[in-house]
């Protein structure tokens, strides 16, 4: 029987179906691990807003990228699983605190935690579940011994000072109203706020548990950064042209919330001046005081200047770079399940329509 054009490709099914499945474990280990009752209202109320974000769908592109890696190095993955439910632990508090810092109005198709709560508190839940990472890496000390579980520690603090710092890079744009950026400028911040915590230190951690050598971590963070950009580019893309009901956002929010993404800053420095001055103009603006109809002036811009394009052409080189990089430094890993995953995966890094 002839295949549709709606049926999934034998990759993309590999993919969701392994995605599926380190899901599914990683939820088991972070709803084992949290707090669900309390016998105070107030802090039963926090409980139940701490699972809110771990509750809604997600990809778990981290943790499986996590598994993967320990997989590869021929270690355990049973052992890597509680780490990669850490990850996935960082992703919901960062989101959390994210989506403040934006003004963001929509996370994985549901309003945000703070849209639904107020700031302060959307804030706290964040905290406690910045809380509880921690206290799920202390954990590594009965899985993983004493030494492997400080290593696994130390590269969550690294991950931690790379991300407030490129988020810092980031506000202070919008702090300082600066729009004079280029493509160098945009990389710096999204490797250090994107890729240290999407694609390095999950393949760094799961590496490390699988028994890699110092050499061969060391070589996981060219690799990470290629990737970890790739993955943010092609998410500026889908929020431009993505569908709401699969990419889970606000589409045309990164216009809305005045963000510099590599698509503006082409389009910036392709267009005329005044089509530029007139873009800053409105980018500028707070949410509040842009209109429908000058969002959509600003999509329509970069479709005519093909900004998108070039975005997503850009997406495409910096993942055969990553996927040239893996198979010429990690050639010697055997044959297996782990290293063709793995390029399903990272092609699902710039394919993915969410």
């Amino acid at each position: 029987m002839q295949k549709t054009a709606q049926e999934p490709s034998p990759t993309k099914h590999l993919v969701a179906t392994y995605l599926s499945d380190v899901k599914s474990k990683v939820d088991a280990c972070i709803f084992d691990f949290l707090p669900t009752t309390h016998k105070h209202p107030d802090v039963h109320q926090l409980y139940q807003m701490m699972l809110d974000y771990p509750r809604r769908a997600a990809k778990g592109l981290r943790p499986a990228l996590c598994m993967l890696m320990c997989e590869a190095f021929g270690g355990d993955t049973q052992r890597a699983v509680n780490t990669a439910a850490s990850l996935e632990l960082l992703q919901n508090w960062l989101l959390i605190h994210d989506d403040i810092e934006d003004g963001s109005e929509l996370r994985r198709g549901e309003p945000c935690l703070h849209q639904k709560h107020g700031i302060p508190m959307a804030i706290n839940v964040g905290d406690a579940l910045h809380c509880k990472m921690w206290e799920m890496l202390h954990r590594n000390t009965e899985i993983l011994g004493h030494q492997l579980a400080f290593r696994i520690l130390s590269e969550f603090i690294q991950l931690s000072n790379q991300v407030v710092e490129g988020q810092h890079i980031e506000l202070s744009w919008v702090n300082d109203n600066r729009w004079n950026l280029d493509e160098d400028d945009y990389l710096t911040m999204c490797i250090q706020k994107t890729a240290w915590y999407t694609c390095i230190t999950p393949c760094r951690v799961g590496a490390i548990i699988g028994g890699a050598s110092e050499t061969e971590i060391d070589g996981l963070v060219e690799l990470g950064k290629e990737l970890g950009v790739a993955f943010q580019i092609q998410d500026d893309v889908l929020n431009l042209i993505g569908d709401v009901g699969r990419y889970g956002k606000e589409i045309a929010g990164d216009i809305s919330e005045g963000k510099r993404t590599l698509v503006l800053i082409h389009l910036i420095n392709a267009c005329s001046s005044a089509e530029a001055q007139n873009v800053i103009d409105i980018m500028a603006r707070p949410r509040n005081e842009k209109t429908e109809a000058e969002v959509e002036s600003v999509l329509r811009l970069m479709q005519k200047y093909k900004s998108i394009t070039y975005a997503q052409q850009r997406s495409q080189a910096l993942l055969q770079e990553a996927a040239g990089r893996f198979k010429n430094n990690f050639e010697h890993l055997p044959d297996g399940q782990a290293k063709q995953l793995f390029f399903s995966l990272i092609r699902f890094f710039v394919e993915r329509e969410y």
